[in-house]
């Protein structure tokens, strides 16, 4: 006997019990199967970075569908689960849980807060294999880390030098691009005077940066701006420092940008880094690591650069350098740590050289051995890696993976090894102290497809996962993650590390805002899912989902998904209530299938060939979108209601719907099971079914038998009639017991007659007679596009607010019908529309006039 459902569905109770039935049978662990295709996707590492938002939420949900996709499909399925250390130092959200608890890290332990960590991939339904989880410090990932940085060393790919670099004055360490946060900010143009040394003028430029001017150590203009041509090469005094700096010329500069001149700042800027390379300028440090201004800076030396900016300001006004200040509106990154403005300061760090290593990920990309999802972000792939510039991997702190490069006292020279070395590998000499610097969390990432599956080593795991299938991420980190991923992929393995890369967009608010604390406006998933439900949540984020674009996301949107599993899960114990009176059966077709029956598993079957393809291509929110159509609208709308008449009726009847009833259903949660993975197995598990999950049951399939293009056209015929009936007696305000018999002309006389039962319970029809024409006076006419049905007015309403509705209907069907001939006549319009289009045109303009003739023989039958 099928298992009974609850009267209500409540997540809470199903989604812990089935997520544990899931772990317990073992279901998300990979068996390593040699011959079956394999298809995996590797968890961007960086889980959570202080708290967990609806961006993280629906990274995950688009991985977790596509791999329950892929595993019904029968293909051998990895999501490997993976943290980094990044994340465990920026652990805000669980620290804070636990001290509501009354707990510190230190009571958990690292396991069990690495657990909690996990623990919200649990509630929204994560099918991630946690047998094979792994840590970027773990000692696997590791040995890769330091493998890598001895082989780029030795190849010369690895350098040690001064640069440019972000760095954070309250982290006091470097920091990369992506941990660089920027927001629009009110800020000032400073105009100064630097005037020539020998006192035959000055020039005027601009910056928002006054107190770095104290670095300066050159002047430039373009090379071909005719304002200042005969002034290059002569000398300028810097203000309030007195010291003689050149002006030079330089392609930097920018001509029409406000003056055309610009101070140059080697050591605080990266663009004038590069110019002073060129131009072999001094590079003059006037901060120290901590922000304030050092020796260099003279007068103000001591003060931090805050401070410094108004003092630099205050006597450049004092003296007259200061032309005017200017308002304006600028980008200004912080640090995604502690939020401290980044200072570009020129400090000696570990690089990696790009060049080299750029030129094999962008022809791995164009060879089409790597697609991008949409394909437009190919186009930012390209451009950010032919402007690659060398990669800054140092950074001053503790935690994370060590340089493992070793200093001798004694030779000066530089140890870089794998294996922690005893002695200099230059002098032998043991007076060797190791780096003290960590590497970029980014450079352990670029890693982790393959050093998740045991490389260097070529393990089982590593030779059949990898390359991995589906790289599943946000636009904003394609630089940052993916274009690393890549080149160190091609470097390390001679292969792409993934096949196609699908790109996401970000969660905005219901306003198309981004989401984030100063407004206040973000959702915490967490709570969506204590409220609506994990499928609720999931279905929300995968509907209108489309590759690359932004998604706007309100509580109401998870309310209405959550009322759309209330939908599926009252059918279905609809469906159980008539199983349980003492039917049985299982989702097996039966031989017999009537008008309705053939409509509804037609339909079924093109959602499986329909939601297959838009799967394939990674349009999930069309998929979600026609598995909401079909399931709300025709399948409870329509064909339970028209399955209700046989249910009623005898053994033979009852049996023949409940197994088509059984089978759409039960393949249907297949088809829904990526998205809703917990209602489905629940409701699945309650009916008629082979298999231990719904998991690991078979993907369903488009089947030439089950197509039934003439009686779909037929069904829809007569839901057109039903509904246009129903539309009616609703603007008449018949109510839907107060029968009436049906007069139906039409041409599909059997397509009527063969529906007379769904007329008379869903039409409220009394008799229905169908024929080529009646002559009935006094009824109301209805028309569709395909029959004009006639009821009797008697039986309905009077006839004067009859006649003013149909005079309503005939006003639109002219003006529409005149909306088409217009264009029609229009000589633009047919020498420049496609003939489809045109002819298009011309049957609507031909059905409207029927429209129109049906409209005014109904008014004159009034008459």
């Amino acid at each position: 006997m099928p298992k009974e459902l609850a009267k209500q569905y409540e997540p809470g109770e199903v989604e812990d019990r089935i997520y544990q039935f899931w772990l317990d049978g073992g279901y998300f662990h990979a068996k390593l199967l040699p011959d079956k295709q394999p298809y995996t996707i590797v968890i961007p590492p960086p889980n959570i970075t202080g708290q967990l938002h609806m961006g993280h939420a629906l990274d995950n949900t688009l991985q977790d569908i596509i791999i329950r996709w892929r595993r019904m499909q029968g293909f051998d399925t990895l999501w490997l689960p993976g943290t980094d250390h990044a994340s465990i130092a920026t652990e805000a959200k669980l620290v804070e849980a636990l001290k509501e608890e009354g707990l510190t890290k230190s009571d958990v332990g690292r396991e069990g807060f690495l657990e909690r960590a996990w623990a919200w991939k649990e509630k929204y339904g994560g099918s991630c294999d946690w047998d094979r989880e792994r840590f970027t410090l773990d000692e696997g990932c590791s040995a890769a880390v330091k493998e890598v940085f001895v082989n780029l060393y030795n190849k010369g790919f690895i350098y040690r030098g001064e640069r440019i670099t972000n760095w954070c004055t309250r982290c006091l360490t470097s920091i990369s691009d992506a941990e660089v946060e920027y927001e629009e900010e009110d800020g000032f143009f400073w105009h100064i005077r630097y005037p020539f040394a020998d006192g035959s003028g000055e020039v005027v430029l601009a910056t928002t940066r006054p107190e770095t001017m104290l670095g300066d150590t050159a002047v430039a203009v373009h090379p071909d701006d005719e304002r200042y041509r005969n002034l290059i090469g002569k000398t300028l005094i810097l203000p309030l420092v007195n010291r003689e700096i050149p002006l030079i010329a330089d392609e930097y500069v920018e001509r029409d940008f406000g003056t055309g001149v610009v101070k140059i700042t080697p050591a605080h800027d990266p663009n004038d880094f590069e110019v002073g390379e060129r131009h072999c300028l001094p590079i003059l440090n006037v901060m120290t690591d901590d922000g304030r201004m050092n020796d260099n800076a003279g007068v103000f030396a001591g003060l931090d650069r805050g401070e410094c900016r108004k003092a630099v300001v205050e006597q450049l006004e004092k003296q007259g350098y200061l032309v005017k200040i200017e308002p304006v509106k600028h980008n200004v990154g912080a640090c995604y740590r502690c939020h401290t403005t980044v200072e570009p300061r020129i400090s000696e760090q570990w690089f990696v050289k790009m060049k080299p290593l750029a030129g094999p990920a962008i022809d791995i990309v164009k060879s089409g051995k790597i697609r991008f999802v949409p394909d437009r972000f190919e186009k930012i792939y390209y451009h950010w890696m032919e402007n690659i510039k060398d990669w800054c991997i140092s950074r001053q702190l503790w935690w994370g993976h060590r340089i493992p490069a070793w200093y001798c006292s004694s030779c000066s020279e530089i140890t870089v090894s794998a294996d922690e070395p005893s002695v200099c590998a230059h002098c032998g000499s043991t007076d060797i102290q190791q780096d003290p610097d960590t590497l970029d969390t980014w450079f352990s990432s670029a890693l982790w497809p393959f050093s998740t599956l045991g490389w260097p080593e070529k393990t089982p795991d590593y030779l059949h996962y990898y390359p991995t299938s589906t790289l599943v991420t946000a636009y904003d980190i394609i630089f940052f993650w993916v274009a690393r991923m890549i080149f160190s992929a091609c470097e390390h393995t001679g292969m792409q590390p993934f096949d196609t890369v699908f790109i996401h967009g970000l969660i905005r608010d219901a306003d198309g805002r981004k989401m984030s604390k100063s407004l206040g406006n973000g959702i915490d998933p967490l709570e969506m899912i204590r409220k609506y439900g994990a499928d609720a949540l999931r279905f929300a984020l995968a509907t209108g989902n489309s590759p690359g674009n932004d998604m706007r996301f309100s509580e109401e949107r998870a309310e209405a998904s959550r009322n759309f599993a209330n939908k599926i899960w009252n059918a279905s114990r609809f469906i159980l209530i008539n199983l349980e009176e003492g039917s049985q059966t299982g989702a097996v077709l039966p031989q017999d299938l009537s008008l309705e029956d053939k409509w509804v598993v037609s339909l079924y079957n093109d959602l499986c060939k329909e939601a297959t393809e838009n799967l394939e291509k990674f349009e999930l929110g069309l998929a979600v979108q026609k598995l909401y159509d079909f399931i709300w609208d025709v399948f409870c709308d329509w064909y339970i209601e028209t399955a209700k008449i046989r249910l009623s009726g005898d053994a033979g009847q009852r049996g023949q719907v409940l197994a088509v009833l059984v089978y759409v259903m039960s393949n249907t949660l297949k088809l829904l099971h990526p998205f809703m993975p917990f209602i489905t197995e629940e409701i699945w598990q309650s009916l008629p079914h082979n298999g231990e999950s719904i998991m690991t049951a078979e993907w369903p399939a488009w089947q030439a038998e089950l197509s039934y293009p003439s009686e779909v056209e037929d069904m829809q015929r007569i839901i057109q009639a039903v509904r246009a009936v129903r539309n009616t007696r609703s603007q008449m305000k018949v109510p839907p017991s107060k029968k009436a018999k049906l007069y139906i002309e039409t041409e599909y006389k059997q397509t009527f007659l063969n529906a007379v039962n769904i007329l008379q319970r869903l039409a409220s029809a009394s008799e229905v007679e169908v024929g080529d024409e009646f002559g009935t006076d006094g009824c109301v006419g209805i028309v569709t596009a395909d029959a004009r049905i006639l009821i009797p007015l008697g039986q309905l309403v009077d006839v004067r607010a009859e006649r003013i509705r149909l005079e309503k209907q005939l006003a639109e069907a002219e003006k529409n019908l005149a909306v088409i001939e217009a264009k029609l006549a229009n000589q633009g319009f047919l020498s420049k529309a496609p003939e489809q289009v045109i002819e298009a045109q011309r049957s609507a303009g031909e059905k409207m006039k029927d429209t129109v003739e049906m409209l005014k023989a109904s008014l004159a039958r009034l008459a």
